[in-house]
């Protein structure tokens, strides 16, 4: 027997529901067709007489409906269950209706309101400001107070060239600002009727970025004393770009603490924790004719950064992301929680590829890692210290 196409009123709301969701965006615009009728699947005589019970429900169900919709109810005459009247559709005059149907009543008020707020303010904001249903409907009012209010300084102040924590907004931090980038962005874009591609916040806003930073440590006695002794060093890019010193070996590790662990090595410098931001490391140009060696975690992303970095340092050797590594070291092996799925990566060499591809397909299992850290050290650093014939 075919399943019943009747919908009771929760059936009904899940439709709504999903309904609701992919198109709050175009009804918030006034967008939509209305009224919006649903069908609730009314039986034939032999489906009604085969499945009496639930049809009985069904039917009470609506008659005793008292919630937002219209329902609308059609006669049958039949032969051998008599005249019927039946629930045929429910009808919606308006999104708010459907809103107030599923449970969202109060978001679709807040929403509606919100939006005619920023839109009257801004009237280039309506298609962008619809689409952002969080901001509309669930942010907290102190949240969506800051958006508007920061909207407003940006607009009145275009070249301020403040770093994000001299804004004179009230809860507009480094921190917040950072954490509510990409909205933002969106929003101030289409106040200024302006693209995003390619630009960054600050270039967006006027605002002045700040500087970006480097840690490294220098490995050598001798290049320490250079610099009134300091070895673990954090300074601007720019700052680092302009050294004289005698490097004559660089190392670019993905992790902080495999950084912490070098030892002393002569004429060598290690970076540190930059993880995927390693385009910075091609502002530095001591660094284009030096040996540079790179020491990823063997993983899928490990061999992303590798390649990403050869896009600014194309001479950079890779270092301890070998097979031989992995397999030796197979019982310290954990998972990549999401193994990378970007464009392909064609700056590897030929045996880093067989790797990449190895890991990516699973050959050694499901989505290996071995994490640089757990190498053991002392196999490690003589790794390391062949590298620059020590």
């Amino acid at each position: 027997m075919a399943k019943s196409l009747r919908l009771d009123p929760e059936a009904v709301r899940e439709r709504l529901r999903t309904r609701f969701d992919r198109q709050r965006s175009a009804w918030l615009k006034g967008e939509g067709s209305w009224p919006l009728s649903l069908p609730l699947g009314v039986p034939t005589e032999a489906g009604a007489e085969a499945q009496t019970g639930q049809t009985i429900h069904w039917i009470d169900a609506w008659c005793n409906w008292s919630g937002p919709g219209e329902v609308q109810f059609i006669e049958r005459r039949w032969a051998r269950l008599g005249r019927q009247n039946l629930p045929a559709s429910i009808r919606f005059s308006s999104a708010g209706e459907v809103a107030a149907f599923i449970g969202r009543e109060a978001q679709w008020r807040q929403a509606t309101a919100r939006l005619a707020r920023v839109c009257e303010r801004w009237p280039s904001l309506p298609d962008t400001a619809a689409g952002s249903w969080a901001v509309l409907a669930e942010w907290p009012n102190d949240e969506f107070e800051r958006l508007v209010a920061l909207l407003a300084w940006l607009e009145a102040n275009p070249a301020s060239n403040l770093l994000p924590r001299q804004l004179p907004v009230p809860g507009v931090h480094g921190k917040w600002l950072e954490g509510h980038r990409r909205i933002v962005m969106r929003w101030f874009s289409a106040i200024r009727q302006c693209g995003t591609r390619g630009v960054s916040l600050e270039q967006l806003t006027g605002l002045r970025a700040p500087p970006e930073r480097l840690r490294l440590r220098i490995l050598d006695p001798a290049l320490r004393q250079r610099l009134a002794g300091l070895a673990d060093i954090e300074a601007p890019v720019d700052g680092i770009a302009a050294w004289t010193l005698p490097v004559r070996a660089a190392f670019i590790v993905e992790n902080l603490q495999t950084g912490l662990a070098f030892d002393d090595l002569p004429g060598a410098v290690v970076f540190m924790k930059q993880g995927y931001a390693v385009d910075v490391l091609g502002r530095i140009p001591w660094l284009a004719s030096l040996p540079v060696f790179y020491w990823g975690d063997l993983d899928t992303h490990g061999f992303a950064i590798l390649d990403r970095l050869r896009g600014y340092l194309p001479h950079a050797c890779s270092l301890l992301m070998d097979e031989a590594t992995l397999l030796r070291n197979r019982a310290l092996w954990t998972r990549e929680d999401k193994p990378y799925n970007g464009p392909s990566l064609g700056r590897l060499t030929e045996k880093e590829s067989r790797v990449f591809a190895a890991l990516w397909s699973g050959k050694w299992g499901h989505a290996v890692r071995l994490e640089q850290e757990r190498i053991e050290w002392s196999r490690a650093w003589e790794g390391i210290v062949s590298c620059v014939g020590g």
